[in-house]
């Protein structure tokens, strides 16, 4: 079979299906319901997936409207494909309508249109294809729709507590060729509660998910726009950024704007909130100055922990990073600095986190998820490296990352694409598109390592 071709010829209609799934703004909402836990508009996007499950044939369920699966195929071990549905928020910066599925140039633009809706959309034609080719299927394929992933994969822990562990799965939800290996992740919180009297700045507000590098940052301060403007226009100007201050009764609220970015790599965004924390340092005074001073000198120019005394490396897996991705200060409650965390596979994180200090900021570990990692000799390994390496000719090389995909949860399971090597990783970013051609691709792929992986009968090598 050729599933290059099959991908082709299926192209138009899998743009439509992505198109109508990226018009579905399915960000996590607080407005939760029993049959809407993360919002009505995730809701319908879960729903819209399982509908196409049914209309194909497949054997269908939504568990607890957290997740779902689209089962086809026979036998005892089931080969799972972990796709999300859930997207982070738009930010400011488009130039394309965000949920408008916009094709121009080869790409179609859209929140979601790289992760993970385009990805999870390819893996689901591959597997029409590979069913619609008539062959015999030796083990069951659920494709596993998620619904939380950006926000902490509530969603995949509460479906594995009713239903069956994949017995081998990939997550289409990173890089190709194949990640078999992903970073610790971590949620640090810092705080401090006890405040003194504070005559300068009254709030910080940046970033809303530790999982991005906020694009925005607000602060107001006391005191006269005179005061503040024209100090503040040289730091933008000096510092290549856009910014705005205003004065707003008794304060002025200072505005900057930053580049959007995935935690897993901090240095490829432009820190909004640590940037104007730097503009404020040596302007404030009492807590206010401390909050600056804390912020700036650990995660102005150090994304890597040199200055919290965690810098960590190793050859699998590279540096830990560290995203401080939500800050907020308010004069009259406090101050909290979340921060994703992304540890090396062999850093040693309970020894380090027993003897980590912090002055004057108190912290705790909010959250952490151990590194993942399956062996380059498993034959299941092999088995994807096959199948890449038949529809694309090039080897298929082993790498690591510092995003987390569901592959983690998974007892043996990987990322798998769909991102190819030297294209750009837009996840997360203003105009965040997929390459259509290389959408296509990925789709033979996948057919490709369905039809290895699950079906009887295997094609002449």
């Amino acid at each position: 079979m050729d599933w290059q071709l099959e991908a082709e010829k299926r192209q138009g209609d899998m743009l439509r299906e992505l198109q109508e799934l990226i018009a579905i703004p399915s960000v996590l909402s607080e407005e939760a319901a029993p049959d809407a836990p993360f919002g009505k508009d995730v809701k319908r996007a879960l729903e819209w997936f399982l509908k196409k499950g049914e209309e194909n044939g497949f054997q269908v369920k939504n568990v607890d409207h957290v997740a779902g699966h689209l089962e086809i195929g026979e036998g005892e071990e089931l080969l799972g494909i972990l796709g999300h549905i859930d997207v982070v928020p738009p930010g400011g910066g488009w130039t394309k309508d965000p949920f408008g599925g916009t094709i121009e140039n080869g790409k179609l633009f859209g929140r979601g249109a790289i992760d993970d809706k385009g990805p999870t959309i390819a893996a689901w034609t591959a597997l029409n294809i590979v069913k619609d080719a008539g062959v015999e299927f030796d083990k069951r394929v659920r494709l596993i729709i998620g619904t939380d992933e950006e926000s902490g994969f509530r969603c995949v822990k509460q479906y594995f507590q009713k239903e069956e562990m994949p017995t081998i799965g990939f997550a289409p939800d990173a890089d190709f060729p194949i990640i078999n290996a992903e970073k610790g992740i971590a949620g640090l919180v810092f705080s401090k509660s006890s405040f003194s009297q504070e005559d300068v700045l009254a709030t910080f507000h940046s970033g809303n998910r530790t999982n991005m590098v906020p694009d925005l940052a607000e602060a107001t301060v006391n005191g006269e726009l005179s005061e503040w403007q024209s100090v503040f226009d040289q730091f933008c100007q000096q510092h290549n950024v856009t910014g705005a201050a205003e004065q707003q009764e008794e304060f002025v609220r200072l505005t900057v704007h930053g580049k959007a970015a995935h935690a897993m790599e901090p240095d490829h965004g432009i820190n909004a909130g640590v940037l104007l924390a730097l503009f404020l340092k040596d302007r404030l005074t009492g807590d206010g100055k401390e909050f600056a001073d804390f912020l700036t000198e650990n995660f102005h120019d150090d994304t890597r922990g040199q200055n919290l005394g965690l810098a960590y490396s190793d050859e699998t897996s590279g540096d830990t990073t560290f995203n401080a991705g939500i800050i907020r200060f308010d004069c009259e409650k406090g101050a909290t600095i979340e921060v994703s965390m992304r540890y090396s596979v062999s850093f040693p994180f309970e020894e380090k986190m027993e003897t980590f200090q912090t002055e004057g900021f108190s912290w705790n570990v909010h959250s952490n998820s151990p590194p993942h990692h399956v062996d380059a000799d498993d034959p299941f390994i092999r088995t994807l490296q096959n199948a890449y390496e038949r529809q694309t000719g090039s080897p298929a090389e082993l790498l690591t990352i510092g995003g987390g995909t569901y592959a983690r949860v998974l007892d043996k399971g990987v990322a798998f694409g769909m991102l190819f090597p030297g294209e750009p990783d837009v996840a997360h970013q203003a105009d965040e598109f997929v390459d259509i051609a290389n959408l296509t691709k990925a789709t033979a792929i996948y057919a490709e390592a369905i039809f290895q992986l699950a079906c009887r009968k295997k094609e002449e090598t």
